[in-house]
Protein backbone atom coordinates (compact mmCIF):
# COMPACT_ATOMS: atom_id res chain seq x y z
CA UNK A 1 0.00 0.00 0.00
CA UNK A 2 1.19 3.12 -0.57
CA UNK A 3 2.40 5.97 1.26
CA UNK A 4 -1.10 8.29 1.98
CA UNK A 5 -1.03 12.21 1.02
CA UNK A 6 -1.12 13.39 4.80
CA UNK A 7 -3.72 16.56 4.91
CA UNK A 8 -1.87 20.25 5.92
CA UNK A 9 -4.96 20.71 7.91
CA UNK A 10 -6.78 18.65 9.96
CA UNK A 11 -9.07 16.49 8.58
CA UNK A 12 -12.79 16.27 8.61
CA UNK A 13 -13.05 13.41 8.16
CA UNK A 14 -10.82 10.52 9.12
CA UNK A 15 -10.80 6.70 8.31
CA UNK A 16 -8.24 4.49 9.43
CA UNK A 17 -8.03 0.36 9.00
CA UNK A 18 -11.53 0.71 7.61
CA UNK A 19 -12.75 -3.62 7.00
CA UNK A 20 -16.42 -4.60 5.98
CA UNK A 21 -16.90 -8.35 5.20
CA UNK A 22 -19.45 -10.14 3.90
CA UNK A 23 -19.43 -14.09 5.08
CA UNK A 24 -16.02 -15.31 4.10
CA UNK A 25 -15.99 -11.80 1.49
CA UNK A 26 -13.87 -9.26 2.36
CA UNK A 27 -14.27 -6.59 0.70
CA UNK A 28 -12.97 -3.69 2.62
CA UNK A 29 -9.08 -4.61 3.97
CA UNK A 30 -7.39 -2.43 6.48
CA UNK A 31 -8.77 1.07 4.02
CA UNK A 32 -7.49 4.54 4.82
CA UNK A 33 -9.44 7.90 4.01
CA UNK A 34 -8.98 11.38 4.68
CA UNK A 35 -11.44 14.66 3.51
CA UNK A 36 -10.82 18.24 4.90
CA UNK A 37 -13.06 21.33 4.89
CA UNK A 38 -13.18 22.86 1.24
CA UNK A 39 -11.53 19.94 -0.41
CA UNK A 40 -12.99 17.67 -3.44
CA UNK A 41 -11.24 13.98 -2.49
CA UNK A 42 -12.50 11.99 -5.40
CA UNK A 43 -12.55 7.94 -4.59
CA UNK A 44 -11.68 5.81 -8.04
CA UNK A 45 -11.23 2.35 -8.93
CA UNK A 46 -12.82 -0.41 -11.17
CA UNK A 47 -15.80 -2.25 -10.81
CA UNK A 48 -15.86 -4.71 -7.67
CA UNK A 49 -13.08 -2.03 -5.92
CA UNK A 50 -15.21 -1.34 -2.74
CA UNK A 51 -15.91 2.27 -3.49
CA UNK A 52 -20.16 1.93 -2.95
CA UNK A 53 -18.92 -0.73 0.49
CA UNK A 54 -16.79 2.38 1.57
CA UNK A 55 -19.29 4.98 0.49
CA UNK A 56 -22.29 2.80 2.28
CA UNK A 57 -19.92 2.19 5.62
CA UNK A 58 -19.75 6.04 5.46
CA UNK A 59 -23.24 6.82 4.98
CA UNK A 60 -24.24 4.17 8.18
CA UNK A 61 -26.03 2.02 5.37
CA UNK A 62 -23.61 -1.25 5.64
CA UNK A 63 -21.22 -0.24 8.94
CA UNK A 64 -17.55 -1.60 8.88
CA UNK A 65 -16.97 -4.24 10.88
CA UNK A 66 -13.58 -2.87 12.31
CA UNK A 67 -11.39 0.89 12.07
CA UNK A 68 -11.65 3.87 13.71
CA UNK A 69 -13.76 6.40 12.15
CA UNK A 70 -13.45 10.06 13.17
CA UNK A 71 -15.33 13.27 11.94
CA UNK A 72 -14.84 17.18 12.74
CA UNK A 73 -12.31 15.85 14.78
CA UNK A 74 -13.93 13.58 17.36
CA UNK A 75 -14.31 9.72 17.56
CA UNK A 76 -17.89 8.58 16.57
CA UNK A 77 -19.76 6.34 15.60
CA UNK A 78 -22.23 5.62 12.54
CA UNK A 79 -24.12 2.78 12.84
CA UNK A 80 -27.26 4.31 10.55
CA UNK A 81 -28.42 7.03 7.70
CA UNK A 82 -29.55 8.71 10.19
CA UNK A 83 -26.52 8.86 12.92
CA UNK A 84 -24.32 9.99 9.71
CA UNK A 85 -26.74 12.58 9.08
CA UNK A 86 -26.83 14.19 12.60
CA UNK A 87 -22.89 14.49 12.61
CA UNK A 88 -23.26 16.41 9.36
CA UNK A 89 -22.51 14.04 6.55
CA UNK A 90 -25.28 13.81 3.65
CA UNK A 91 -24.99 11.05 0.85
CA UNK A 92 -26.28 11.41 -2.34
CA UNK A 93 -26.69 8.21 -3.78
CA UNK A 94 -26.73 7.11 -7.70
CA UNK A 95 -30.52 6.66 -8.10
CA UNK A 96 -31.06 9.83 -6.25
CA UNK A 97 -34.14 8.94 -4.49
CA UNK A 98 -36.23 11.49 -6.53
CA UNK A 99 -40.03 11.59 -6.48
CA UNK A 100 -41.00 12.35 -10.05
CA UNK A 101 -44.15 13.35 -9.08
CA UNK A 102 -44.10 15.89 -6.93
CA UNK A 103 -42.53 19.37 -7.13
CA UNK A 104 -38.46 21.00 -6.22
CA UNK A 105 -39.69 22.51 -3.27
CA UNK A 106 -41.24 18.90 -2.27
CA UNK A 107 -38.90 16.95 -3.14
CA UNK A 108 -36.35 18.97 -1.08
CA UNK A 109 -38.11 18.94 2.37
CA UNK A 110 -39.23 15.31 2.07
CA UNK A 111 -39.31 13.78 5.11
CA UNK A 112 -38.60 17.27 6.72
CA UNK A 113 -41.57 19.46 6.51
CA UNK A 114 -41.65 22.70 7.83
CA UNK A 115 -45.29 23.15 9.88
CA UNK A 116 -47.27 26.52 10.50
CA UNK A 117 -49.26 25.07 13.32
CA UNK A 118 -50.77 21.19 11.62
CA UNK A 119 -50.49 22.18 8.40
CA UNK A 120 -47.53 22.78 5.57
CA UNK A 121 -45.73 25.79 5.69
CA UNK A 122 -45.38 26.20 1.68
CA UNK A 123 -44.64 29.77 2.03
CA UNK A 124 -41.15 29.18 3.95
CA UNK A 125 -40.26 26.34 2.22
CA UNK A 126 -40.19 27.44 -0.80
CA UNK A 127 -38.47 30.45 0.61
CA UNK A 128 -36.02 28.87 1.31
CA UNK A 129 -35.94 26.23 -1.61
CA UNK A 130 -35.15 29.57 -3.51
CA UNK A 131 -32.08 30.44 -1.11
CA UNK A 132 -30.88 27.37 -0.75
CA UNK A 133 -30.65 27.10 -4.64
CA UNK A 134 -29.23 30.96 -4.76
CA UNK A 135 -26.39 30.03 -2.79
CA UNK A 136 -25.61 27.15 -5.18
CA UNK A 137 -25.89 29.28 -8.10
CA UNK A 138 -28.10 27.31 -9.63
CA UNK A 139 -29.43 28.75 -12.91
CA UNK A 140 -31.10 26.21 -14.58
CA UNK A 141 -34.10 25.79 -13.03
CA UNK A 142 -36.78 28.12 -13.91
CA UNK A 143 -39.32 27.47 -11.07
CA UNK A 144 -39.03 26.05 -7.67
CA UNK A 145 -42.69 24.73 -8.66
CA UNK A 146 -41.62 22.49 -11.34
CA UNK A 147 -42.34 18.78 -11.43
CA UNK A 148 -38.94 16.83 -10.83
CA UNK A 149 -40.52 14.10 -13.74
CA UNK A 150 -40.12 16.91 -16.44
CA UNK A 151 -36.55 17.78 -15.79
CA UNK A 152 -33.82 16.95 -17.49
CA UNK A 153 -30.75 14.67 -15.44
CA UNK A 154 -28.28 17.62 -14.92
CA UNK A 155 -31.58 19.66 -13.42
CA UNK A 156 -32.45 16.30 -11.48
CA UNK A 157 -29.14 15.43 -10.39
CA UNK A 158 -28.91 19.31 -9.16
CA UNK A 159 -32.17 18.83 -7.05
CA UNK A 160 -30.29 15.47 -5.36
CA UNK A 161 -27.43 17.92 -4.62
CA UNK A 162 -29.54 20.90 -3.33
CA UNK A 163 -31.78 18.31 -0.87
CA UNK A 164 -28.60 17.04 0.69
CA UNK A 165 -27.84 20.67 2.02
CA UNK A 166 -31.05 21.21 4.07
CA UNK A 167 -29.69 19.76 6.91
CA UNK A 168 -26.82 21.97 6.45
CA UNK A 169 -24.04 18.75 6.15
CA UNK A 170 -20.06 19.69 6.32
CA UNK A 171 -18.97 16.68 4.25
CA UNK A 172 -21.48 15.77 1.18
CA UNK A 173 -20.83 12.11 -0.64
CA UNK A 174 -21.74 11.90 -4.10
CA UNK A 175 -21.89 8.70 -6.19
CA UNK A 176 -21.66 8.68 -9.42
CA UNK A 177 -23.18 12.26 -10.01
CA UNK A 178 -22.56 12.98 -13.85
CA UNK A 179 -23.32 9.38 -14.78
CA UNK A 180 -25.37 9.01 -18.01
CA UNK A 181 -25.31 13.32 -17.82
CA UNK A 182 -24.43 14.75 -21.55
CA UNK A 183 -22.07 17.42 -21.60
CA UNK A 184 -23.80 20.47 -21.31
CA UNK A 185 -25.58 18.75 -17.93
CA UNK A 186 -21.98 17.27 -16.53
CA UNK A 187 -20.48 20.87 -16.84
CA UNK A 188 -23.41 21.99 -14.57
CA UNK A 189 -23.10 19.02 -11.95
CA UNK A 190 -19.11 19.79 -11.94
CA UNK A 191 -19.93 23.52 -11.63
CA UNK A 192 -21.92 22.82 -8.57
CA UNK A 193 -19.44 20.26 -7.21
CA UNK A 194 -17.01 23.39 -6.96
CA UNK A 195 -19.20 25.20 -5.40
CA UNK A 196 -19.73 22.73 -2.34
CA UNK A 197 -16.51 23.42 -2.29
CA UNK A 198 -16.27 26.95 -2.18
CA UNK A 199 -18.58 27.00 0.40
CA UNK A 200 -16.05 25.28 2.64
CA UNK A 201 -17.87 22.28 2.58
CA UNK A 202 -15.63 18.53 2.36
CA UNK A 203 -17.24 16.46 -0.61
CA UNK A 204 -16.08 12.79 -1.20
CA UNK A 205 -16.77 12.02 -5.52
CA UNK A 206 -17.33 8.70 -6.78
CA UNK A 207 -16.94 8.90 -10.43
CA UNK A 208 -16.01 6.46 -13.57
CA UNK A 209 -15.17 9.37 -15.12
CA UNK A 210 -11.37 10.09 -14.85
CA UNK A 211 -11.73 13.89 -17.02
CA UNK A 212 -14.43 14.65 -14.59
CA UNK A 213 -12.09 13.66 -11.88
CA UNK A 214 -9.09 15.53 -12.59
CA UNK A 215 -11.31 18.47 -13.66
CA UNK A 216 -12.73 18.88 -9.82
CA UNK A 217 -11.03 17.14 -7.17
CA UNK A 218 -7.72 18.16 -5.40
CA UNK A 219 -7.04 14.68 -4.44
CA UNK A 220 -7.66 11.04 -5.84
CA UNK A 221 -7.69 8.28 -3.72
CA UNK A 222 -7.61 4.85 -5.82
CA UNK A 223 -9.52 0.99 -4.51
CA UNK A 224 -8.29 -1.89 -5.96
CA UNK A 225 -9.62 -4.94 -4.64
CA UNK A 226 -11.01 -3.67 -1.27
CA UNK A 227 -7.64 -2.38 -0.53
CA UNK A 228 -5.78 0.94 -1.03
CA UNK A 229 -4.04 1.22 -4.46
CA UNK A 230 -2.52 4.78 -3.76
CA UNK A 231 -3.30 8.36 -3.31
CA UNK A 232 -2.41 11.12 -5.81
CA UNK A 233 -2.68 14.83 -6.68
CA UNK A 234 -5.30 15.72 -9.44
CA UNK A 235 -2.97 17.22 -11.25
CA UNK A 236 -2.37 16.54 -15.33
CA UNK A 237 1.41 14.55 -14.73
CA UNK A 238 -0.68 11.96 -12.96
CA UNK A 239 -2.91 10.48 -15.08
CA UNK A 240 -0.83 7.85 -15.98
CA UNK A 241 -0.07 7.04 -12.35
CA UNK A 242 -3.94 6.93 -11.75
CA UNK A 243 -4.50 4.68 -14.46
CA UNK A 244 -2.24 2.39 -13.62
CA UNK A 245 -2.91 2.16 -9.97
CA UNK A 246 -6.37 1.61 -10.85
CA UNK A 247 -5.57 -1.01 -12.97
CA UNK A 248 -2.69 -2.86 -11.51
CA UNK A 249 -0.71 -2.99 -14.06
CA UNK A 250 2.19 -1.56 -12.53
CA UNK A 251 3.50 -0.48 -9.37
CA UNK A 252 2.10 2.95 -9.23
CA UNK A 253 2.69 3.44 -5.99
CA UNK A 254 6.12 4.48 -6.68
CA UNK A 255 5.00 7.32 -8.45
CA UNK A 256 2.78 8.51 -5.60
CA UNK A 257 3.33 11.92 -4.10
CA UNK A 258 3.78 11.46 -0.14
Amino acid sequence: MSDLIEPIDPPLLSLTGICKRFGAVSALEDVNLHVRAGEVVALVGDNGAGKSTLVKAIAGVAPADEGNFEFDGEAVRVHSPGDASRIGIATVFQDLALCDNLDVVANLFLGREELNGLVLDDLTMERESRRLLDSLAVRTLKSVRAEVGMLSGGQRQTVAIARSMVGSPKLVILDEPTAALGVAQTEQVLNLVLRLKQNNLGVLLISHNLADVFEVADRIVVLRLGRNAGEFPATADQRHSVVSAITGLSNANEEAIA
